[in-house]
């Protein structure tokens, strides 16, 4: 019979997460996370079978994460920009963005980038009433949030919400 779980995946997966962004892919180890946590090495891999399977489960949670936010950000917002703005000040699934879009050797990973792509689209779509304006909406603002990291000022999206809208 198995023991019941006493650190749930979710904050192991929020430990590794932090490890991943604060230093890198390569610091992550089953000992790593089993310090953080509390569990041990063996534990892990018994749950997650390996390094490389506990990185895919803890994004693969994290997009799960980023999608609901998504959803209910499109419910909440009345207008495309609402959406974005909900979206840049959203949880943890949302800073973790930069995390999930580091690497997309895995397919299933990029495959869940396309999906969550598709459905901010579409809410935009569904608010602008233009799928084209929508999509390059889409792009000028992921854009923004990559220079914002990199310390880049000066372009505002709500001039491009009023251009495209």
């Amino acid at each position: 019979m198995a023991r019941p779980k006493l650190i749930s995946d979710e904050q192991v997966f929020g430990k590794l997460r932090h490890l991943l962004a604060t230093e890198g892919e390569k610091a992550v180890s089953f000992f790593r996370i089993g310090q953080a946590t509390g569990l041990a090495a063996a534990s892990l891999v018994q749950r997650y079978g390996s390094r490389e399977g506990m990185i895919r489960a803890a994004l693969m949670a994290a997009w799960d994460g980023l999608e609901a936010e998504t959803a209910r950000a499109a419910a909440a917002a009345e207008t495309a920009q609402g959406l974005l703005k909900a979206l840049g000040a959203g949880g943890a699934e949302v800073t973790d963005l930069a995390l999930l879009v580091m690497d997309f050797r895995d397919a299933a990973l990029r495959a869940r980038a396309e999906r969550w792509r598709g459905q901010v689209e579409a809410a935009l779509a569904a608010k602008l009433r233009d799928r084209e304006a929508a999509a390059m909406l889409f792009a000028a603002w992921q854009g923004q949030m990559l220079w914002q990291a990199a310390g880049g000022k000066g372009f505002k999206l709500k001039d491009a919400v009023k251009r495209l809208g």
